[in-house]
């Protein structure tokens, strides 16, 4: 069973979800459904690397969590609520593991 950290936004009226070990980003119109959608594009990611070996596999840098978080298109606006949960791509539920708040 594994587990992700995965850190959600609101962006110009839909959620992103972006899982912090793997840089795969989901995007939803409410945060249950972009979390459902990054444990789906997940879990195809995790059959597709056990049959490739030359795929790239890495935690994001602080720079893309940064740029995920605070860069929205070109404008500078302030983030809007954010925050991050554990998931378990073989379950159904999701658990608050705490909130990521910009400074």
């Amino acid at each position: 069973m594994n587990f992700y950290t995965v850190v959600l936004r609101q962006s110009s009226g839909y959620w992103l979800a972006l899982c912090l070990e793997n840089g795969i980003v989901a995007q939803g119109n409410t945060q249950e459904e972009a979390v459902n959608k990054l444990k789906e594009a997940i879990a195809s990611f995790e059959i597709v690397y056990e049959s490739e070996s030359d795929i790239y596999k890495y935690p994001i840098s602080i720079d893309e969590l940064h740029e995920f978080l605070f860069v929205e298109g070109k404008s500078q606006t302030p983030p809007q609520k954010k925050h991050q949960e554990s998931v378990d791509v073989n379950a159904v539920n999701v658990r608050q593991h705490r909130h990521v708040c910009g400074i």
